[in-house]
């Protein structure tokens, strides 16, 4: 399986971090729009570490911040002139392009990061904590409802204004085409298979790789550039 850089940062320096790169971005660029709505997620979580709204504060903020960790890594890797994982790679490749709408970009970065790095988050949580996916799923569930709540919000943030919005348009097949429930649910599935492979290390690296290239595929997909 692959190796992540192992930090020890809180919640306030990652947020951080994504604030730096939400000032230092283009407005427009695909990360960017990531960014935003993964920055807006972030500082939700750690509204509720604060106002005690998980029963295990110390999963809590250790899944969302080896979660966050993932994502900060992508961007380090292209900003070393290194490649990525597989999930990010369509996202870094078309963050720029004219023909992509800003709810693509968010929808291909919250893919990349659902359907390969919350997996991978889990395990890193277990390991650190050294405890059971069990131990961890009451936290999982609750950062998942939150993600869950502020779909509805990124969708409604990031859509064309109702002239755009077609029954025809293909961003409308798109969106109907994803659910972020769904990717979660199947998240969680990988999760406990990442972990109850951990004493076969070739065939968890095997694994791991096939759904990283999985859900590279699928962001490729959700990026294929619309006519206006």
């Amino acid at each position: 399986m692959a190796q992540l850089e192992q930090f020890t940062t809180p919640v306030d320096t990652v947020v951080s971090r994504m604030r730096a790169l939400e000032a230092a971005l283009p407005e427009r660029d695909g990360v960017a729009v990531f960014n935003r709505v993964y920055l807006a997620v972030t500082e939700a979580v750690d509204r509720c570490v604060d106002t005690g709204r998980f029963a295990d504060a110390r999963v809590a903020i250790t899944l969302d911040v080896r979660f966050a960790e993932r994502y900060l890594a992508a961007v380090d890797a292209v900003s070393r002139e290194r490649r990525p994982p597989a999930c990010w790679r369509p996202l870094f490749q078309f963050r720029r392009h004219p023909g992509v709408r800003p709810l693509q970009f968010a929808l291909a970065g919250i893919n990349a990061h659902i359907g390969h790095d919350l997996a991978l988050a889990v395990v890193d949580t277990c390991r650190t904590l050294g405890c059971e996916p069990a131990d961890v799923e009451d936290e999982f569930d609750r950062v998942g409802d939150l993600l869950v709540s502020l779909e509805e919000r990124i969708r409604e943030d990031l859509m064309p204004g109702p002239d755009l919005f077609q029954i025809a348009d293909p961003l409308t097949h798109l969106l109907g085409s994803w659910s972020l429930e769904r990717a979660r649910d199947a998240t969680w599935t990988a999760a406990r298979a990442m972990w109850a492979l951990r004493g076969l290390p070739d065939v968890a690296a095997e694994f791991t790789e096939r759904l990283d290239t999985a859900v590279g595929f699928a962001g490729r997909m959700m990026l294929t550039p619309l006519p206006d």
